[in-house]
């Protein structure tokens, strides 16, 4: 990363003469923890190339995620700048708030953390909105990655292909469409204990159907703690939002928006804590909580 300008820009955000003493990768290539003495505090810098296009967008995203997040109070990072021109700064950059926690996945969660896992998500989903600059609609998790959904239309299994077909051939549901993360696994969640304390990383936010986010942590809980905990992260969204609408069709869609390899997922998975997980573990659970969505959807 340039540390001139683009920190200078972060310390003018922060405050008229704050000073940087520390900048710390969150992940390799970014984003920075960065600390300021004056005062002492902590912000998340992302930054990406004026010419980047992808990087540019996700940025624009973040910024207006967090950005609707924060008005309406939601227990996301709050936004302090967001240079999206890359003319004060010379990067496209955005600096947030540091919250506190982890997002380390514990290996046995307790039926409390995914309750209130699935009650913090149906928080997000009170937030009515249409699409917006930056914040586009999103039909499947990480919809416009490049990834996901689509990198799933070929090859893999006959259960894969099965999924393909009965999804492909029917429509998406259509209700009212509610902010969403659209990238919403544990790993960018943060937790004090068992108490939540956040969403992170919204480079792929947007609006859609809430069932967006519900199947990819249903399917993300299944994967990682097996299906009793997908079932508890649907007791808490509905202790808040009441009936989840399509559920089946949204389980399928976030078990397609896996990898068809998902051993190209383990360095995540294994970075958030969980290197007892093999992809032969993860494969197995994918494929079992895919069959259980397809036996359910009509």
């Amino acid at each position: 990363m340039a540390v001139g300008p683009v920190l200078r820009w972060a310390e003018r955000a922060v405050a008229p003469g704050a000073g940087v003493v520390d900048v710390r990768d969150l992940r390799v290539g970014g984003p920075w923890l960065v600390r300021f003495e004056n005062p002492a505090s902590a912000a998340v810098l992302r930054v990406a190339e004026v010419g980047d296009r992808g990087g540019c967008e996700r940025l624009a995203t973040e910024a207006a995620a967090l950005d609707l997040a924060g008005r309406h109070g939601l227990p996301t990072p709050r936004l302090i700048a967001a240079d999206l021109d890359g003319e004060a700064s010379g990067r496209v950059a955005v600096l947030s708030t540091a919250l506190p926690g982890s997002s380390r996945v514990p290996v046995h969660p307790s039926a409390d953390r995914m309750r209130a896992l699935g009650r913090a998500a149906a928080a997000l989903h009170a937030v009515e909105a249409e699409p917006r600059p930056g914040l586009p609609l999103r039909r499947w998790p990480m919809d416009g990655a490049g990834a996901g959904f689509t990198a799933a239309r070929d090859g893999g299994s006959p259960l894969l292909a099965e999924a393909r077909e009965r999804v492909g051939a029917a429509p998406a549901p259509v209700g009212r469409t509610v902010l969403v993360h659209a990238d919403l696994w544990q790993g960018n969640t943060l937790w004090v204990g068992d108490s939540f304390a956040g969403f992170v990383d919204w480079e792929y936010g947007g609006v859609g159907a809430a069932g967006v986010d519900l199947g990819n942590l249903r399917c993300d809980a299944s994967l990682l703690a097996g299906p009793a905990a997908a079932g508890q992260v649907l007791d808490g969204w509905e202790e808040v939002a009441g009936p989840a609408d399509d559920l089946a069709h949204w389980d399928v869609a976030a078990a397609l928006s896996t990898p068809v390899d998902v051993a190209r997922w383990l360095p995540a998975i294994h970075g958030q804590g969980r290197a007892d997980l093999t992809a032969e573990v993860v494969a197995g659970r994918r494929d079992a909580f895919l069959r259980g969505a397809l036996d359910r959807l009509t």
